[in-house]
């Protein structure tokens, strides 16, 4: 599965804001007899910007740019960028509780990933265990696995979560294992009332972390469809049988049907990018106040860029389009006719986020040991997909577009 820029992605043209009412009198002098005529020119000034706001799509720039009483110290936060777009319905009231508890977890995760170095015992290394991917587990891996699954569950607005760290999907209402209850069941209507379906890989890159490498959390969210036709057990923690794996994956949804998707970048800052199919909005951790800050307000990536991205050490493996594709850009031999740098940190978050800042090529090509490539669709290339397509690059395989692709199982 590979990641690419359209060439000559056209820009948005710039908006200029509504034009204000401004008052041409400022007398005292017979201001009752004025009233009304004011009121009425008001009134009628404020219906003038909603019928121009009517006839323009509601895209994520737009609506930072009509934010009012934006406070000077802190900016906009991302708790106020999402109860602003559910006032203007652009998102509902259980989307902005996700991201409520979506924003809560990547902080603790990102406190866990700066402090894991001083904590090397308890933080690092092998958990001793193998995914469901066939990769090892980090320690990490398995607490903000945990991390992120619990402060989802609190929301009450989820059916159903699927990590890449779990065998199977769990059921947002069951809350304990065995007989042991670490997290109390809040409500026993979980099942019933949640409306999404969020997936996640709570710890992409982890194999970086020991070394102190930039590493991420991708998350995407889709509305549930109704699995009225599937008998489930109550518990799906047991497991599910053959027949009940195939009535869930018809279920499953290509990515075109994501409502929204985001990542959070740990690095040298903690950044959290996010796409409600309304353009890309970028947002910063200020530690100092605890909250996520509006940073980027619309991502687009450049319609040209440079650098390529790529483990080349496989290139030998590769199809020999693919391989020869690559040559010719690193030589100069492309639509640009500029050599392309090579720019590769083995984290996906890591090598994505530099692509939309910056352009260029993202690629994790399928080779002979790896015949569908690496990348999973439901936790990182559908999620990723969706925000690289919101800011105006593609996402394909090669052959087809990435988030026209069903996934075929939770795994």
């Amino acid at each position: 599965m590979s990641f690419a820029v359209a060439p000559g992605v056209a820009q948005p043209a710039s908006r200029t804001q509504g034009a204000r009412a401004q008052s041409t009198q400022n007398t005292r002098s017979g201001a009752s007899s004025l009233a009304a005529p004011a009121v009425a020119a008001a009134m009628g000034a404020c219906a003038a910007r909603r019928a121009q706001r009517a006839q323009k799509p509601r895209t994520a720039t737009r609506v930072v740019q009509e934010f009012e009483d934006v406070c000077e110290q802190t900016g906009v936060t991302l708790s106020r960028y999402c109860i602003e777009l559910a006032n203007r319905g652009i998102i509902d009231s259980d989307l902005d509780s996700i991201f409520n508890s979506i924003r809560e977890a990547a902080k603790v995760i990102s406190k866990l990933v700066n402090t894991a170095p001083l904590k090397q015992a308890e933080l690092l290394g092998l958990e001793g265990e193998v995914n469901v991917q066939g990769e090892d587990q980090k320690k990490l891996d398995v607490i903000t696995n945990d991390v992120f699954k619990n402060a989802l569950r609190y929301t009450g607005k989820l059916g159903t979560l699927a990590s890449e760290e779990e065998d199977e999907p769990v059921d947002a209402s069951w809350m304990g294992t065995g007989e042991t209850e670490a997290i109390p069941v809040l409500s026993e209507e979980f099942a019933d009332t949640g409306k999404y379906i969020c997936v996640f890989d709570p710890l992409d890159g982890s194999s970086n972390v020991d070394a102190g490498i930039p590493v991420g959390t991708i998350f995407g969210v889709f509305e549930e469809p109704d699995p009225a036709e599937c008998e489930l057990p109550a518990d799906l923690s047991k497991g599910l049988s053959e027949e009940q794996q195939k009535c869930l994956a018809g279920t499953l949804q290509p990515g075109k049907s994501l409502v929204a998707a985001g990542y959070v970048l740990y690095s040298a800052s903690t950044e959290l990018v996010l796409t409600f199919g309304k353009g890309v909005v970028g947002f910063t951790l200020d530690t100092s106040i605890g909250e996520f800050v509006m940073t980027r307000p619309s991502i687009k990536i450049p319609s040209r860029g440079k650098i390529y991205s790529a483990n080349t050490g496989n290139i030998a493996e590769w199809d020999e389009p693919m391989r020869q594709y690559i040559e010719d850009i690193r030589a100069g031999k492309g639509e640009s006719g500029k050599p392309y740098s090579l720019r590769y940190i083995g984290s996906m978050v890591g090598d994505i986020h530099r692509t939309l800042l910056y352009g260029g090529i993202f690629a994790y090509p399928a080779d002979t040991k790896n015949q569908d490539g690496k990348l999973r669709l439901l936790y990182e290339g559908a999620p990723m997909s969706f925000i690289m397509e919101q800011a105006g690059g593609k996402a394909i395989t090669g052959h087809s577009r990435v988030l026209d692709i069903p996934p075929a199982a939770w795994i």
